[in-house]
């Protein structure tokens, strides 16, 4: 094993690797190691072998001649926001500090500005043909939203243009240009963004748009957590409230602070039975109903019509929170299980091509939601 293996060993593997009189196989197979781990110890020690016996460097020494030009100048000062994640001022503070060049933010905002026309001309050549799947999302510079689209295989960034507004229109106009340059996906996904989707369907028609689980699960979760903040306040107030009266004793002749210790109790309990069933309901949600891998779309909606049926029961109990979540989820439903209606057709056609039962089909894709490590996977494995 490699890890087991001394330093003295490892030294003794460079060298016959070095040396070249065994293969690296058989020198893998004498010390029980891989051939990358050999690999490895032979670059080290020919790294190593190089630095000592390279001539030494004095640090004032000129190692080589840079011409500075403008053209180089305006390469740094697109290099450093894009390579080293640079502000504008830390453009400038390099600029001065490292060259003595005293330059404006106003000519570095205009220098990246340039760049980014001259990009915008690159970015626009490409045949967009061959994009079956396109992802769109609205994310922020700041206060500036910025409409993204990315083609799901190959993780092309097709769009990407800041905007003032993200409405239909604004979104519309950017998709029929992407549609001049070939794009006509299959199909999109994107959060419920109004302006998103009513921009699609005004460039491209019919085209559907399928809900990503992403943003809802986060909002699900988030929903989920706060009120498990909450019912970890009321247990500190009920504590405190219960630590006062122990310490009060015998001065508190009208009792009214084993009413409101009474009443912490249960503003206790209902947080907590709340919290517990909400974050039941969204792990639910997440890991049965929204999971890649699962069962088919008829049980799907029967499971998420379930949550949020759950939900509106207990929205009550803190409407302002569980509202807002239960409405976007009765509202989407469709849009997001749409990817599961996808799924059964994919592994409809598998079972086809191989004439087996569809069922086991679904079986060994739901299986691989198990590590390969787990015996639940290998006894599933067996059966299948």
């Amino acid at each position: 094993m490699a890890v087991g293996l001394p330093e003295s060993g490892r030294k003794e593997l460079a060298i016959q690797a070095l040396a070249g009189t065994e293969t690296l196989s058989d020198l893998a197979a004498q010390h029980g190691v891989s051939r990358k781990f050999v690999y490895q110890q032979m670059h080290k020690a020919s790294a190593a072998l190089d630095e000592a016996f390279s001539p030494a460097v004095r640090d004032d020494e000129v190692l080589f001649d840079l011409a500075v030009t403008k053209s180089w100048l305006r390469q740094v000062i697109v290099a450093l926001p894009l390579i080293c994640r640079s502000s504008y001022r830390g453009v400038v503070e390099f600029l001065r500090d490292l060259l003595g060049l005293p330059v404006s933010l106003g000519h570095v905002h205009d220098v990246l500005q340039a760049a980014t026309r001259q990009a915008s001309v690159v970015n626009d050549e490409p045949d967009l043909s061959g994009i079956r799947v396109g992802l769109h999302d609205e994310i922020f510079q700041g206060a500036t939203p910025v409409l993204a689209g990315v083609d799901a295989e190959s993780t092309y960034c097709y769009l990407l243009v800041a905007e003032q507004r993200r409405d239909a229109d604004t979104w519309g106009v950017h998709l029929l240009d992407a549609a001049e340059r070939g794009l006509r996906p299959d199909y999109t996904m994107a959060d419920a963004g109004q302006g998103l989707r009513a921009g699609q369907q005004a460039a491209w028609g019919d085209t559907p748009c399928h809900g990503d689980v992403f943003h809802i699960q986060r909002r699900s979760e988030g929903l989920a957590n706060t009120l498990s903040r909450l019912a970890t306040g009321a247990t500190s107030r009920r504590k405190t409230l219960q630590a006062g009266i122990s310490r009060a004793g015998r001065r508190d002749p009208d009792g009214k602070l084993v009413v409101q210790l009474e009443q912490a109790r249960h503003t206790e309990a209902r947080a907590s039975c709340l919290a517990r069933d909400v974050r039941t309901l969204v792990q639910w949600l997440r890991h049965d109903v929204l999971v890649l891998a699962g069962p088919d779309l008829a049980t799907r909606r029967e499971l998420f019509d379930f949550v949020v049926a759950e939900l509106m029961v207990r929205e009550p109990e803190d409407p302002r929170r569980i509202r807002p979540v239960r409405v976007a989820l009765q509202n989407q439903r469709d849009h997001l299980l749409a990817f599961a209606g996808l799924l059964d057709v994919k592994l409809a056609a598998i079972a086809r091509a191989h004439a087996v039962p569809e069922p086991l089909v679904r079986e060994a894709c739901i299986l691989h939601r198990l590590p390969t490590t787990s015996p639940a996977y290998w006894q599933g494995w067996s059966e299948l």
